[in-house]
Order: C-alpha cells, then structure tokens, then sequence
C-alpha cells in the first residue's frame, strides 16, 4: 500500500503508480461550480468521461441547461441539434481544463470523451461520419470521440484512426471483443505509416466494462460456486493487463512515436451491496491503464482507499477463476455479447429519454 498522509490524496496516490483516474461524469454545474476543477488540482484526476445516460440525468437536473432550453429550442428544430449546442460547449470547456495536463503530458493525459450517437452502432460508415464531424465541432486535440465495439464499431475504428482521431472503444465486455479493437487501432495506424502520416498525439483507450460482467456472472453461478461471486471480472481484467503489458508487437508503431492503446477500466462502482465500494478501483491499478470511476466511488476512495499495485496480481489465480467458470459452463465472450447488446440498448434508451426532453 502506498501510504498517504492527511494533505495527499488517496487519489493522487494512484497516479503514482502509474495509472489515470478519469472522472465518469461531465456536466455545465460540474465545470461551473469549480468541482472538476478541484477534482484536478486536489485529486489528480486526469480526464473525464460521458455517456448518454450521464447527459440524460445532467440536463434532467442541471439547472443551466433547463435554463438554455428555450431558447435552444427557437434557434434548432433538430433535438439532436439541441442536445449537441447544449453540452458540447462544456465538452469543451472541460477539454479547456485538462489542456495544461495534456501539453505537460506530451498527449498522454488530459482527455474528454464524447460519444458518437448511439443510433449509429451498427452503422460503420456512419459513425466514421459522425466521429469526425464531432471532432471537427468540438475542435480540441484533447478530445476523445467514444465509439462502442460493435462489428461496425470496429471496423469503423480503424478508419477513425486512420483519420487522426483520439478515440475511445467502448462497450467491451470479453476477450474478443477487446483482441478485434486492438487490432482495429494497429490496423489504423499502420496505414498512416503507409500514407507517409504521423502517427504521434493520436490516443485511444480500450473501455472494458466491469461491474456488469461480475453481476451477469454472479446471477450464474450454482451454490457450489459461491466462491467465484465476484471475481470473473477481475479476473479477466488481470489477464488483459499481462497481454496489454507483456506485448513486444507495437515497438513498430513506438519507433515512430505512437502511443500504444491503453487499458480503461469502466463500470467501477460496485454494483453487489456486500462488496467493498472501492473494490474495483483497488484491484485494478497497475502503470499504464486508465481507472474512470463515479463520483460516488471516488469520494468514498478518497475517504478509505487503498493505493497499490495490484493488477500484476494473481495471474494464475485469475487463470483458475476463469477455468473453474468454463467448467460450470460461463463463457465470458457469450456474456460479453449479451451484455453488448443490453448495454446499446440502455444507452440508446437514455438518448431518446434526453432527446424527448429537448424536443
């Protein structure tokens, strides 16, 4: 454990083992108040993170934006209009925020994430559409346009990155997923190379999702597996880590001064009432992967979390964790790709919620 005294951050503690903390929220009173702000400056936290589901509740209850709605409403007929000159000026005054951590990082920190419309899952060529024009509107080097791991996802990621375009691979659930956008982004840039293209300053993050595959696990587990509840996700995590860290394949990209993708935990708030709430931040710390977290977990880490190294942790543990699971027939991928489908499902739910009411 790293020890921390009463004026550093359990936070800040993280940092010094290498890894990010991202804040899982944006919002007009979040940057207004001074609260991101001071999550930076007092906390270490070093981007942020959105989704539709996190707008939705933020325009139902931020009174700014139930402010700005009528006069939003005269200037666009369009809600999906509406819903994008209402938050994408705090996407980029948020971006605003983290330039100084961005430049100081030479392009390695300070990153906001938006994402394209959930509409366009399962449209490739629409979302390598929708991510550049989103890129092109919020016209900041530190932005990162959230794009999920769908087949069209995928493919449309290598284009995306092809382009230029930080990007944020969201939605993954099981190992193949997260082998296909690997790929994908590798795929991406060595056509750069081939076009004679920088390959330096474009960023992405791998988003594999946590919490949701421990509770989809935990539902499946007979009484003589009770002592795998809670750790399949983990368990993967651990695994990923050791592929992501022990892989010598992008020195090719590196030489040219690419950054390779990074880890990204997401879904870290504990979802199980008996677990630790800090649980999924402890266990997932390990140099060069990115943490975002709640704001409700991040407070209760800064009041009584633990700092330490411990993603390199019990490889053969988590090897175990995963047989014992195959042995009861749980098979992450087919888990992974009903919780894909449920996870687009809940987040183009919240978009129309929030376009309903723009309209």
């Amino acid at each position: 454990m790293t020890e921390t005294s009463a004026s550093t951050s359990r936070i800040k503690a993280i940092a010094d083992l290498g890894q990010q903390v991202w804040l899982d929220n944006l919002s007009h009173e979040l940057i207004s108040s001074g609260a991101l702000a001071s999550w930076i400056a007092d906390d270490g936290v070093q981007g942020v993170t959105s989704n539709p589901s996190i707008f939705f509740h933020a325009i139902g209850h931020d009174a700014a934006y139930q402010a700005a709605l009528p006069a939003l409403r005269s200037a666009h007929a369009d809600p999906e209009a509406r819903f994008e000159a209402l938050v994408l000026p705090d996407v980029q005054r948020a971006c605003d925020l983290f330039a100084p951590l961005y430049a100081d990082s030479d392009g390695k920190a300070g990153f906001v994430s938006f994402e394209v419309s959930p509409r366009l899952a399962h449209d490739a060529a629409g979302t390598v559409a929708d991510a550049k024009r989103l890129w092109a509107a919020i016209d900041r080097p530190n932005a990162m346009i959230k794009i999920p791991a769908t087949e069209a996802g995928v493919s449309a990621l290598e284009e995306v990155i092809f382009a230029g375009i930080n990007v944020n691979v969201t939605l993954i659930f099981g190992p193949r997923q997260l082998q296909a956008v690997r790929a994908a982004h590798r795929r991406g840039l060595a056509r750069r190379l081939e076009a004679k293209l920088s390959v330096q300053r474009i960023a992405s993050v791998a988003s594999v999702f946590i919490s949701r595959v421990d509770a989809a696990v935990d539902a499946l587990l007979p009484p003589s597996a009770a002592h795998l509840k809670g750790k399949a996700a983990i368990a993967a995590a651990r695994l990923a880590y050791r592929v992501f860290r022990d892989d010598s394949g992008f020195a090719v990209f590196s030489a040219f001064g690419a950054t390779a993708q990074w880890l990204l935990w997401a879904s870290t708030g504990t979802k199980d009432a008996a677990m630790r709430d800090v649980t999924y931040v402890e266990e997932l710390i390990g140099e060069g992967t990115v943490n975002t977290v709640p704001e409700a977990t991040l407070l209760a880490f800064r009041d009584h979390g633990e700092a330490r190294a411990s993603l390199g942790d019990g490889t053969e543990e988590a090897r175990s964790v995963l047989a014992q699971l195959a042995r009861h027939g749980i098979e992450l991928d087919t888990i992974g790709n009903d919780l894909l489908s449920k996870g687009l499902t809940q987040f183009a739910q919240a978009h129309a919620n929030l376009l309903a009411l723009l309209a």
